[in-house]
């Protein structure tokens, strides 16, 4: 028998965002008994500019005050510190390209803050996550949110089932407009917020600087596809494949009027390989090898007529699995992707439902 909508206890995830406040406006409506928590995943600075975390609880603060609900505020921070913060050194130290949000979602929403919310003895947990999650054949599946242009599923795909049992995601069937429009006939504080866009202890700061703060740079030789010399690099953690800004090339003698893009990054000989070409062959592939798989159901997908995509509101592209023994796997595309990034996750699809993925190790 289904426990009654007004006796389940759900927390949100309030960011001081409008989505998050919308979402819990939502479940209150539906007549779930519904608390917030702010979750502190990062103490920046005295006197940071750039961090918006101060503001986002204050914000956060409001909103709970306007729908009457109970805030606690959580401090994650030594969590996310070992858990996400450590991963994303470590994966620039050595020249890939993370994406922590990715591992944020695994290891602190939906892991610190599911087992906080279980232990306060909550039914459930709620974010402001653009996706859904469906009970079919006996299964929880993770699906596309329904406004194409604002689908964060590609970022969830290391959720299990576990996680989508005990997780509601308010927003999925709706269009951001929507959002808006709702928050402000409820006259939620901060409907016309700004979306935030990066990560919290980046903000608006340069990342070559914040990165600096905490990682040795290795300065290098900037090399044209073709063996010129065009100069020097930072550290190759400061690039990544397909970046056109700060290589510092600009005005060189002799060359064509036309921006320069990072298209490879030999990290043994730490030598950045650049081209005035935006899809110069080194730059296009079809093959990627990834690891640290994740399937949404627990098991892969079919290996031929699966659809991928590298990089967040890509459109799916058709590929084909090839699973190897050491539980990782091969990926072939039917067209050449460009900038394909090791670091970054590749997740697959089929149609609307998201089956999982893993982190790229390489290309071919």
């Amino acid at each position: 028998m289904a426990i009654p909508k007004l006796k389940q206890h759900v927390i949100v995830g309030l960011s001081g965002g409008v989505d998050s406040a919308v979402a819990a406006f939502l479940l209150k409506e539906q007549g779930f008994n519904v608390s917030a928590i702010f979750m502190r995943n990062w103490e920046p600075k005295t006197n940071d500019p750039y961090c918006t975390i101060d503001q986002d609880l204050r914000d956060a603060e409001d909103i709970s005050k306007h729908l009457s609900l109970p805030l606690e505020v959580v401090n994650f921070s030594e969590e996310y510190w070992d858990r996400v913060f450590r991963n994303f050194l470590d994966e620039y130290a050595a020249g890939r390209t993370p994406n922590p949000d990715v591992l944020c979602n695994k290891e602190i929403k939906f892991k610190a803050f599911l087992e906080y919310a279980k232990e306060q003895g909550a039914d459930l947990i709620a974010t402001g996550h653009y996706a859904r999650n469906v009970y079919r054949d006996s299964q929880w599946h993770l699906l596309k949110g329904l406004d194409k242009s604002k689908d964060q599923s590609y970022f969830l795909y290391t959720l299990g089932q576990e996680q989508l049992r005990h997780s509601l995601f308010p927003l999925g069937e709706l269009e951001k407009s929507n959002v808006r429009e709702i928050a402000r006939r409820a006259g939620i504080p901060n409907y016309a917020k700004k979306d935030s866009t990066g990560i919290c202890f980046i903000g608006e700061r340069k990342f070559k600087e914040f990165l600096a703060e905490y990682l040795l740079a290795k300065p290098g030789v900037i090399l044209t596809s073709e063996g010129e010399k065009m100069g020097t690099h930072d550290g190759l953690m400061f690039y990544t494949l397909g970046q056109r800004q700060g290589l510092g090339l600009g005005g060189k003698k002799d060359a064509k009027e036309a921006p320069w893009y990072v298209v490879n990054k030999d990290i043994a000989k730490n030598i950045l390989v650049v081209s005035q070409d935006s899809n110069d062959p080194i730059l296009m592939s079809k093959n990627l090898s990834c690891e640290k798989l994740h399937w949404v159901l627990g098991e892969k997908p079919r290996e031929k007529g699966c659809f991928a995509k590298i990089r967040y509101r890509q459109s799916d592209q058709e590929c084909r699995v090839t699973m190897q023994n050491d539980g990782s796997c091969d990926v072939e595309f039917i067209h050449e992707q460009r900038a394909i990034t090791p670091g970054q996750s590749v997740v697959f699809y089929d149609q609307e439902k998201c089956l999982g993925g893993g982190i790229i190790s390489k290309t071919k």
